[in-house]
């Protein structure tokens, strides 16, 4: 009743009211029930006022980086699939364990299939402190990327499409067995994944992600516009029209 009491001050106080907190429960002793009802429904409303303007704040951001588009630092080292000059530029920040990058990587996988040698594809790391095998993945993912920028990324593919093996305690293993599977050359691996170029990469990675105001995975930037989310692939596409980068 107490949590009831506070909510229906905060209604009457957004309104304009001002209200004891003692009349208020004389009034909810009489007919509870009614305004349980108006407090359900004031909270509803303020979830769609907040929801609306999520959406009003994420217009006004895309708007502007489409007349300002971010710029990834792509190093001349850094692994890329497809023509690293290609007009559409898709960066990804992503965590290996993340459920919704999983869901992001088949997403991305529909958008390099559309546009072909339109797009560039970089998986950039930003793993997420709860998730304790994101970090191992990430960091061997960049040792493989200083053999081979192909065996990255299939190693990135296999992780992604098994991603259920991160879970349990023999996920080093498993992560090994899969640098194994794609070619990789596994003894170099574990002594790059713990040297200083690998653990520079993902510390930019992160801080750029946080420049671009991506804090969870998975976050994109294409051609030049933040897209925070696994959203589908209609909203990549509305950005790539919008940039007009689709007819280059």
């Amino acid at each position: 009743m107490k949590g009831l009491i506070g909510a229906f001050s905060v209604v009457l106080l957004l309104v304009g009211c001002s209200v004891s907190e003692d009349a208020v429960f004389k009034v909810l002793e009489k007919n509870p029930a009614r305004f349980a009802q108006v407090i359900q429904k004031a909270q509803t409303e303020l979830r769609k006022a907040a929801q609306e303007q999520q959406v009003a704040e994420e217009k006004k951001q895309r708007d502007e980086e489409l007349k300002n588009p971010k710029k990834p630092e792509i190093a001349e080292n850094r692994a890329v699939r497809g023509d690293r000059n290609a007009p559409i530029q898709l960066v990804e920040y992503s965590d290996f364990q993340c459920p919704y990058c999983q869901r992001g990587a088949n997403t991305v996988e529909e958008l390099r299939k559309k546009y072909g040698a339109k797009m560039s594809f970089v998986f950039k790391n930003l793993p997420l402190p709860f998730h304790p095998n994101a970090m191992p993945a990430a960091k061997r993912f960049e040792a493989i990327a200083m053999q081979s920028s192909e065996k990255a990324y299939k190693f990135h593919d296999e992780v992604f499409a098994n991603q259920k093996e991160l879970s349990g305690d023999k996920a080093d293993k498993f992560l090994d067995a899969t640098a194994k599977k794609v070619g990789a050359n596994v003894e170099k691996m574990k002594k790059d994944m713990e040297g200083d170029e690998v653990k520079n990469r993902i510390a930019a990675d992160m801080a750029e992600a946080n420049k671009f105001g991506i804090q969870g995975t998975p976050g994109f930037v294409i051609g030049g516009v933040t897209l925070k989310g696994a959203f589908p692939i209609e909203e990549f596409d509305k950005v790539i029209q919008q940039r007009g980068l689709s007819s280059n």
